[in-house]
């Protein structure tokens, strides 16, 4: 929950510079956002690599809890689908590219900034910023009332790292390789996707 409201702290000072004019430079007319989303995927990759407990933990698990992501995927474009429809001023591929987030608010939202603009990342950061800190409130009582996988599903690409403390507990620790597994798949699905979208 902090890391969330930092990152939210540290979009809405951006914004506040932006307004004011802080920088000498227009920063909107550059690459910046190109090579910070190149500097992400680059720690994503370090990431994954430096751990390779995690990739041999992912070995032991049931193949039938590959349809976990599947569901969190296909479930989250089908809602997304019925609430584009709802929305008469975004194309069903915008929204979709926004729900192709699954949470993972700082790549999603640069790669929809770079493809759709400014407004529409924003949309997304606001989106998935709101997926993770609502599952972070939220977990005990998904668990409760809907079993322990509810809380891995509503995370999204979030179960792996911010979300994982609070999965474990809600769920349980036999939970917690479910949940590493499933923000793994998910998180990687999410670059394919939004760019996918993007381009619809």
């Amino acid at each position: 929950m902090k890391g969330s409201l930092i990152i939210v702290g540290f979009f809405l000072l951006g914004v506040a510079c932006g307004l004011g004019h802080v920088f000498p430079i227009d920063l909107a007319g550059t690459d910046i956002s190109f090579y910070a989303l190149c500097a992400l995927m680059c720690c994503v990759g370090i990431g994954l690599g430096s751990d390779p407990q995690t990739l041999h933990n992912f070995r032991t698990l049931s193949p039938r809890l590959a349809l976990l992501p599947a569901g969190t995927i296909l479930g989250t474009l089908a809602g997304v689908w019925v609430v584009s429809l709802c929305l008469a001023h975004r194309s069903a591929g915008d929204c979709l590219a926004v729900g192709a987030g699954f949470g993972y608010y700082s790549l999603s939202s640069i790669f929809i900034t770079e493809y759709k603009g400014a407004e529409l990342g924003t949309v997304a950061l606001l989106a998935n910023i709101a997926r993770e800190i609502l599952t972070l409130l939220l977990a005990p009582l998904l668990a409760r009332w809907f079993g322990p996988l509810a809380p891995i599903a509503a995370g999204g690409a979030t179960t792996m790292d911010t979300t994982l403390p609070v999965i474990a507990q809600a769920s349980g620790q036999r939970f917690v390789i479910v949940s590493i597994f499933h923000g793994f798949l998910v998180d990687f699905s999410v670059p394919f996707l939004v760019t996918l979208f993007c381009g619809l």
